[in-house]
């Protein structure tokens, strides 16, 4: 067992409301949005819709659609699920043309109400936008105050409408000069699609934090964040695009331009944590695998004796079964989760509300009994959740409960499009190992290491000097200036203000 575990005898209080309904999504880590765009196909709404609900896993809050049919620009943004609004066909006929993007929302920044649904669009000097993105800008709120001062009018509260007024104030001739000259002007994360009457354009950050890639269907180029996105429409894989790589597609193909100095890049580990859907391929490994790889290397820190390995599902699976395999133990589904259960739920009595602690989430009893259990989970921001599952698999039997994590520890905040808690709401940055075991309540707790991490990811060890992930979240290295954190003025590497703190 490594220095990220403990032991003992007994387990701790358990705090949470008997009476506070499971849910194991509640204490999960959110990230901003997915996009999409397709350029060049007949029923590119109807395609762009079914990327999107291939994406919904990115942003549950609300989703939106832009196409042009050649004379004008046709726009659909509702709150709610991509399912419930793009499966009706008066809706997909209300969006003509043979280009389009789309995007689903979960909000980072900007609250939920529909100016804030993205895509956005705005009447240019050379034309229509159109623009959905994915990530967080760290200037964003500067550059607003700025582009306020100086008289531009923003509509919503999202730090991405940013980018349509940088491009409108930009002196320069051509539309992509004008966009690139805009991207030079933001930092953070950000993964962009947008859409004029004759292009479809994507742009990566120049450390690739937020993911992008190339599709091809029919002849017809298509960008999107993930590559279950093209596998539900029958779309080819071409390749990630870059970081740091602004791609043009027009009716003439795709023009690639690297308007950046070249760093190596650095994306998101977060996306093989958590993220991405475990069918996709994320810079050539496989999610799954990955964390499948998670697991094995969880097992061999911090394998300890026991019966049994059970994965919180459904972002524990993977890594619970590569734990499985590498400690040579059964796994089995010691938690079921009812998929047909809802938000709301009408609960007029204390006893009814008390039957409801169990609508989502129930224990299988039949192999938690009188067992030793590990139960193995992605990562723990808040640790509520953690106790309210840690006393089911003791109500259910359980003779030991071993927690397994397959990532670090989280003891600091992000600011590029996942919506953590601030830092003192962490429960890795208010606790150390031994008292975040007694708050869950379980017999043993431990971490996959971080070079655990990069070590399951092929790699010998962490780079210190250039890590090969965007890994801030763990080791408090923010890769970019943090300007709306820090100020204008005090603009260096939030670690050296976290090592401060």
């Amino acid at each position: 067992m490594n220095a990220n575990a403990v032991n003992a005898k007994a387990p701790g209080t358990t705090p949470a409301s008997e009476t506070d309904e499971l849910d194991l999504d509640a204490d999960r880590l959110r990230e901003e949005c997915g996009v999409f765009g397709i350029f060049g196909h007949s029923e590119a709404a109807a395609i762009t819709a079914l990327g999107l609900h291939a994406l919904q896993h990115r942003g549950q809050e609300a989703c939106g659609i832009v196409t042009f049919d050649g004379a004008r620009y046709n726009s659909e943004r509702r709150l709610g699920l991509v399912g419930d609004t793009f499966s009706k066909r008066d809706v997909i006929e209300r969006l003509p043309g043979s280009q389009a993007i789309g995007h689903t929302r979960y909000s980072t920044t900007g609250g939920t109400i529909l100016r804030n649904v993205q895509p956005l669009f705005a009447e240019l000097e050379g034309g229509g936008f159109a623009v959905a993105h994915n990530g967080n800008l760290t200037n964003g709120l500067t550059l607003r105050r700025e582009l306020i001062s100086k008289g531009s009018i923003f509509q919503a509260t999202s730090d991405s409408e940013v980018i349509l007024h940088l491009v409108a104030r930009s002196t320069r001739e051509r539309f992509i000069d004008r966009f690139i000259d805009a991207l030079f002007q933001i930092e953070g994360a950000y993964a962009f699609v947008g859409l004029t009457n004759q292009t479809l354009v994507g742009a990566r950050d120049p450390l690739g934090i937020r993911p992008l890639v190339l599709g091809e269907l029919d002849g017809c180029y298509i960008l999107a964040s993930e590559t279950c996105a093209l596998d539900i429409i029958g779309a080819h894989f071409v390749r990630d695009i870059e970081n740091g790589e602004v791609v043009v597609i027009t009716k003439d193909g795709v023009e690639s331009i690297k308007p950046f100095p070249r760093v190596p890049p650095r994306p998101c580990i977060f996306e093989y944590i958590y993220f991405a859907r475990p069918d996709s391929i994320v810079h050539g490994r496989s999610v799954y695998d990955v964390r499948k790889a998670f697991g094995a290397q969880l097992a061999a820190e911090a394998g300890i004796e026991a019966d049994v390995v059970v994965p919180v599902p459904d972002s524990g699976v993977p890594a619970a079964i590569g734990y499985a395999q590498a400690a040579g133990l059964p796994y089995e589904l010691g938690i079921i989760r009812n998929h047909y259960v809802g938000r709301t739920f009408i609960q007029p009595t204390q006893s009814i509300r008390e039957l409801g602690v169990r609508m989502k989430h129930s224990a299988n009893r039949a192999v938690i009994e009188g067992k030793r259990v590990v139960l193995i989970d992605d990562s723990i921001v808040r640790g509520t959740t953690s106790v309210k599952i840690v006393r089911m698999m003791r109500e259910a039997g359980a003779k030991e409960v071993h927690f397994r994590i397959s990532s670090p520890p989280i003891t600091h905040p992000d600011y590029y499009g996942i919506d953590t808690p601030d830092k003192e709401n962490l429960l890795a940055a208010r606790m150390d190992l031994e008292a975040m075991r007694q708050y869950m309540g379980a017999d043993t707790l431990s971490f996959l290491s971080v070079q655990g991490v990069y070590k399951a990811c092929g790699y010998e060890q962490r780079d210190p000097i250039r890590p090969q992930f965007t890994d801030h979240c763990f080791t408090g290295d923010y890769p970019t200036f943090l300007t709306d954190v820090v100020g204008e003025g005090a603009k260096q590497q939030f670690s050296l203000l976290a090592e401060a703190s």
